[in-house]
């Protein structure tokens, strides 16, 4: 061992007799290595190790999930043998969501809050902190929803997984907010790139999804992190598993009319899907029921769908491949429509019913107690849009139409929409079909989708309530920074007060002894009548104090700020009534202290350099 080397030994061994004596007394060896490294590492290269160990964690824990959802899949496909196969669709289904309740109730104590939204919510309103149990919880809950047939897709789960662990591994290592968001959309990144094999379209999930908003120049991270989940992905999942599709025609210049209708398609399929999402999660919502029942209600109402139409069933990737090679009679066969003879308007009808049901299995999937997210089920729905498109044309005698890549843009097409994620689901598709010569239909029809969906709605559906509490951030940068702060920490809860007929005299000892500028004037309910600065009272000092009175003297504020007030709209009312100081009362109109222009600007300078 060379000198040099041996001085790092030593280093290392004082580091960690230093550590377990006045740091972490119970942490783990790597978890020292892991500090030293952070101690002795520049901050770039600390953040790409840790973008290693994030990405292989969370890819382990995406490859843990598909593993658990097609294991559980194969054995009730294969290994569970009913004498008729409708009691397969009526039984499973239901079990899931309803098991996934259970569990919700039992294990989790009801704390249930999922999907994409949730994280966008920690990043905003909590530092990017993410529960620890998050990290264990959805793959446990995702596993029986999804393996016993919901019909949701596990992506979402794997994100928010990968988001926990990105998230505890930065509150361990002590990092900050800033690093801390980064290691979060580093793990989501790391755990879509091994849901579906892409590292490209991990790395757009996170820039237009997660980091909206969010203004970082770092991204080497989010990288490495993206290939370690996507590599982990292709070296343990059995092919059978991977998100693929081999089948494709040319790209056809010929055929960009074909792609102009189906984006226009797309896009209002899209805004279909995401109001029935909406209307069943309101509807869902106001039934009186225990969320046990509601499971039950709601399994109930995807077991009878499945058992009209088995393609709803589960994730819905393996029809989709059925229609890319030309397999459709094998999967009306297993459906009602067995009983009619096959001709084009019976694969027509069963094609249409597939795509406006299939938003109604999702949504009662999720909002009745399952767990699960919306992309497995807008690129199923969008794959047999496109089918469903190439059907009709080739029945209106239109001849080389390219199924195949109608199949596979309609899955980019409704993604783009019911996500508000263009970029995401164009290369999506073109890394999971090694279709990079189509990325000109996927363009045109991405941007079709999102464009009309954006038209009906700027923000989706799915985060506006988030979006207009301020609970999340948005494109707007400015409100991002002020909606990351609380009201409530710049409120003065010791300001003065004097009471309305309180002498003048009082007034004056109240000065003398105070070191306060404002003043707050109340009743007997200890609501606000007035305020009074020492501008105000100036002029007054050498009057004859028993001629005056506090109510002659005191002044209507420019403004009231309410104490659930957003920290965006006080700034604009300061800037309104170009004041720095203003009182604040409750809903009860009770007086609770007065807030300060320049504590806010404060805050928000230290924001800016937080974010830069």
């Amino acid at each position: 061992m060379n000198f040099h080397n041996k001085k790092k030994f030593v280093s290392f061994l004082k580091f960690k007799r230093d550590f377990q004596q006045y740091g972490l007394k119970k942490a783990r060896s790597y978890e020292i290595v892991i500090h030293w490294l952070k101690n002795h590492l520049s901050r770039n290269q600390f953040l790409v190790f840790s973008g290693i160990l994030v990405g292989c964690t969370a890819g382990l824990a995406g490859v843990i999930l598909k593993t658990f959802v097609h294991n559980i899949h194969y054995f009730i496909t294969y290994n569970v043998h009913f004498e008729y196969q409708i009691i397969f669709y009526i039984l499973f289904p239901f079990l899931g969501i309803v098991l996934t309740g259970t569990i919700v109730i039992a294990i989790f104590k009801g704390q249930d809050r999922k999907g994409i939204g949730a994280i966008l919510y920690e990043i905003a309103q909590n530092s990017s902190i993410v529960s620890n149990v998050k990290m264990y919880s959805q793959i446990i809950q995702s596993a029986v929803t999804v393996g016993l047939g919901g019909s949701a897709g596990i992506e979402s789960p794997i994100a928010v997984t990968g988001a926990a662990i990105g998230s505890n591994y930065a509150r361990t290592y002590r990092l900050s907010y800033k690093e801390r968001t980064l290691l979060l959309a580093a793990g989501a990144t790391a755990g879509i790139a091994s849901a579906f094999n892409a590292p490209i379209a991990g790395i757009m999930f996170a820039f237009e999804i997660l980091l909206t908003g969010v203004v970082f120049t770092d991204f080497i991270p989010l990288v490495v992190a993206a290939v370690c989940g996507s590599l982990l992905s292709r070296i343990l999942l059995q092919e059978d598993i991977l998100f693929r599709f081999y089948t494709r025609e040319p790209f056809n210049y010929y055929n960009v009319p074909y792609y102009l209708i189906l984006g226009i398609l797309t896009g209002l399929y899209a805004r279909y899907f995401v109001v029935v999402s909406q209307r069943v999660e309101s509807f869902i919502h106001s039934l009186k029921l225990s969320r046990l029942k509601k499971a039950m209600f709601g399994g109930a109402v995807l077991s009878l769908l499945c058992v009209l139409f088995p393609p709803l069933f589960g994730e819905g990737y393996e029809t989709v491949k059925d229609f890319t090679n030309g397999n459709v009679n094998s999967v009306i066969h297993n459906s009602f429509f067995r009983y009619f003879e096959i001709k084009a308007w019976t694969v027509i009808v069963f094609l249409i019913l597939v795509c406006l049901l299939k938003a109604f299995a999702t949504s009662f999937t999720i909002f009745s107690g399952g767990n699960g997210g919306n992309f497995a089920p807008s690129l199923f729905a969008g794959g047999s849009v496109g089918f469903l498109f190439a059907v009709i044309c080739q029945n209106m005698g239109f001849s080389d139409v390219p199924v195949t890549n109608l199949i596979l843009v309609g899955m980019a097409g409704a993604m783009s929409g019911v996500l508000y994620a263009p970029l995401t689901a164009i290369f999506l598709i073109a890394e999971s079909s090694f279709g990079y010569d189509l990325f000109i239909p996927l363009m045109i029809v991405a941007v079709i989708s999102y464009l009309i969906a954006k038209w009906f709605a700027p923000i989706s559906p799915e985060l506006k309530n988030l979006a207009d509490q301020g609970k999340i951030f948005t494109h707007k940068h400015d409100n991002n920074l002020l909606s990351s702060l609380r009201t409530r920490d710049f409120i003065d809860f010791n300001s003065q007060i004097i009471h309305e007929n309180s002498s003048v005299q009082e007034l004056y000892d109240l000065i003398s002894n105070g070191r306060k500028n404002n003043f707050a004037v109340v009743n007997d309910r200890n609501e606000l009548k007035g305020v009074l600065t020492l501008d105000d009272i100036r002029p007054y000092l050498f009057n004859d104090s028993e001629k005056l009175n506090i109510s002659r003297m005191l002044q209507i504020p420019a403004a009231i700020v309410k104490s659930n007030d957003k920290p965006a709209s006080i700034i604009q009312t300061f800037d309104d009534t170009d004041t720095w100081h203003l009182p604040v009362v409750d809903s009860e109109d009770k007086f609770v202290g007065f807030i300060s222009k320049s504590a806010i600007l404060t805050s928000y300078r230290q924001l800016l350099k937080d974010y830069s």
